[in-house]
């Protein structure tokens, strides 16, 4: 339904306009010679303006870049920044540690971190937890455990998942329906297959195949996919997940560094999942880098059992930042005061407005475009009805279309996650900010379709 030419005609227009924008931006991305890329990290040239937006500052839902534009903020970090930024109790935390209290890593333990593991099995229902800096950490060292307490080799994912850089994961169905290197896979210390195994999600016939070799450790999964859309899991697919890796004698990993966004407890507390390990980064500390891996009662056991496993100096557990007092500081004041109950219900309230409101202009432009929602996080595709494999959500990508369409909001004050069309809420967002993002969004689909 898209005339590519006209596209091309408005992305043009778009560019020159975010040219106009953001000279300070521009000119500091031109001069960056020492930086790998231009940038901090090469992923930060997923830009669709030809240079990246330099930021200044930010609070609640809002972000304001070195030209003085203001922006309503639905990327929030990738939800890095799901409690908003900055929020006011996280700051105090921050703020006493490091002027107050002093001390930001020590490699010695505070109280506070028992504080949080225990609210983390609250959430959670995982028995022992232990810090990380990263979910990416935490996924790599639950590999490790699993693989020693197993003593099976390979991990399977599914199919365009997303678990931070972790070499293992980057595996998808190949056209023979066996495994593959993802494309574009950088460096991968050996080939993907010699450690992992993949199906589709929602594909629990070719889970169960793989499962027949007898050599998977664990099923490391997100419950719902993100990173390529959201994919939401069929009904009984879940469960179905559960009863096969019991009967083949697999562990399971759940990662909800993304999908935290279905509720105070995730999908794991709201859907009643049982896994072995369970992961989690990103926005429990309220920006600061962190990361956390939970196990159950029995999985602990049998890995403390082992007396031959070196869990506390080289083993390949572990890191010397991991944990520190300013962390730990951070992850407790976000996760006692910020990402309650009570904010969710809101966060999730106005997610639910967002995707009713998108869905009403699919309607009314008679796009075959579709939208799901996770909890507090909703995204768009361009395809209906909306994908529930990831290779199929990759399929159904169309770059040029989503370039325009970031460029567009940016260009009128709204952020989405660069990397996809995700919109996230946040305690501070209000339907106001929704709504404006319903007027540009509708101003952008008219301007394609008339």
């Amino acid at each position: 339904m898209i005339n590519r030419d006209r596209l091309i005609q408005l992305n043009n227009i778009e560019l020159a306009t975010f040219a106009a924008r953001n000279p300070k931006s521009k000119a500091a991305f031109e001069k960056a010679d020492h930086l790998f890329g231009r940038v901090p990290m090469t992923w930060m040239n997923k830009k669709a303006g030809g240079f990246p937006i330099y930021f200044d500052r930010a609070v609640g839902n809002r972000i304001w870049d070195i030209d003085g534009n203001e922006y309503i903020d639905f990327a929030l970090g990738d939800t890095g920044a799901m409690a908003g930024h900055s929020a006011p109790t996280v700051v105090d935390a921050i703020t006493k540690r490091v002027k107050d209290l002093g001390g930001m890593t020590t490699m010695l333990p505070t109280e506070d971190a028992e504080w949080v593991a225990a609210n983390l099995s609250d959430r959670f229902g995982m028995a022992k937890w232990s810090f990380s800096l990263t979910a990416t950490d935490a996924n790599r060292w639950a590999i490790r455990l699993v693989r020693a307490i197993t003593g099976k080799s390979k991990i399977l994912f599914n199919s365009y998942c997303y678990h931070g850089s972790v070499d293992e994961a980057l595996i998808v169905v190949g056209p023979d329906g066996e495994g593959m290197s993802r494309p574009g896979n950088v460096g991968s210390p050996v080939d993907v297959t010699e450690t992992s195994r993949v199906a589709e999600f929602n594909d629990l016939v070719g889970l169960e195949r793989q499962l027949q070799n007898g050599d998977v450790a664990a099923v490391l999964m997100e419950p719902a996919m993100t990173n390529i859309g959201i994919v939401l899991p069929e009904p009984g697919y879940l469960e179905g997940v559960r009863e096969l890796t019991r009967k083949y004698d697999a562990l399971l990993i759940i990662d909800e560094t993304h999908t935290f966004s279905a509720g105070y407890g995730g999908m794991t507390k709201r859907d009643g999942l049982e896994p072995d390990v369970f992961v989690m980064g990103k926005a429990i500390a309220g920006g600061i880098p962190t990361g956390t891996y939970g196990l159950s009662e029995s999985f602990a056991t049998k890995v403390l059992e082992r007396t031959d496993l070196d869990l506390v100096d080289m083993g390949g557990v572990g890191g010397t930042l991991a944990g520190n007092p300013l962390q730990v500081a951070a992850m407790r004041a976000t996760l006692e005061h910020v990402l309650t109950e009570d904010a969710f219900a809101k966060m999730i309230d106005l997610a639910t407005y967002f995707t009713s409101g998108v869905n009403e202009l699919f309607e009314k432009y008679d796009l075959p475009w579709s939208i799901n929602q996770l909890g507090a996080r909703a995204e768009y595709r361009f395809a209906k009805p909306y994908p529930i494999t990831g290779t199929a959500a990759f399929e159904s990508a169309d770059g040029e279309l989503e370039d325009f369409l970031h460029l567009y909001l940016a260009n009128r004050g709204v952020l989405l996650t660069p990397f996809h069309n995700m919109a996230l809420m946040c305690p501070t967002t209000t339907k106001d900010d929704v709504d404006r993002h319903q007027l540009v969004f509708e101003e952008a689909i008219h301007a394609l379709v008339g």
